[in-house]
């Protein structure tokens, strides 16, 4: 991919722990284009729900997701293009963040269940506690290797970026 080619729109998704957050502001930064955080969006009363320790329901998701879909199609139309940070753990979800104005790639975050609950707990900045990283691992539908790009989180940040640098090129260019 080079300097020059048409931004992107992208989300970095996995379950809470994989690093989507800090994978996705270095590809935008590579990228050259916006960056968004979907933890950012949820509603106060997702938010309140999840610290208390309990999972989302679909319903809880769908106005959240919506939101998504519309950032993501005003990038778009902007010319920006947008990485997004965003769990979209099942396939429904996934095609609720499908603009209606262009193209959107997924890099699949994936790792050790005993990991992730490691890099949860040593967070403090964030309402996820490690008890959900059990519930979304349970929600999760696993994108094919054809609707995403699959990186491990045993790699270094900057090795997934790279990965991921190369992957939307590739898909660009082919």
């Amino acid at each position: 991919m080079s300097e020059t080619t048409m931004p992107v729109t992208v989300v970095v998704m996995g379950v809470c722990g994989t690093g989507k957050s800090t994978v996705g502001r270095e590809l935008a930064a590579r990228l050259k284009t916006p960056y968004a955080d979907a933890d950012d969006y949820h509603p106060e009363a997702n938010v309140a729900k999840m610290r208390r320790s309990i999972a989302l329901t679909d319903t809880d998701r769908e106005p959240w997701l919506e939101r998504l879909r519309h950032l993501l199609e005003q990038h778009l139309a902007d010319g920006s293009g947008l990485v997004l940070a965003c769990s979209a753990l099942r396939e429904c979800y996934r095609e609720s963040l499908q603009p209606t104005n262009g193209p959107l790639r997924f890099i699949f975050l994936q790792g050790d269940r005993e990991l992730l609950r490691e890099r949860v707990a040593a967070r403090h900045d964030h309402y996820m506690p490690p008890s959900l990283v059990d519930s979304q691992l349970a929600t999760l539908e696993v994108p094919s290797p054809k609707e995403a790009l699959w990186c491990n989180v045993a790699d270094s940040p900057a090795e997934i970026v790279d990965q991921s640098f190369k992957y939307l090129g590739d898909l660009a260019n082919g």
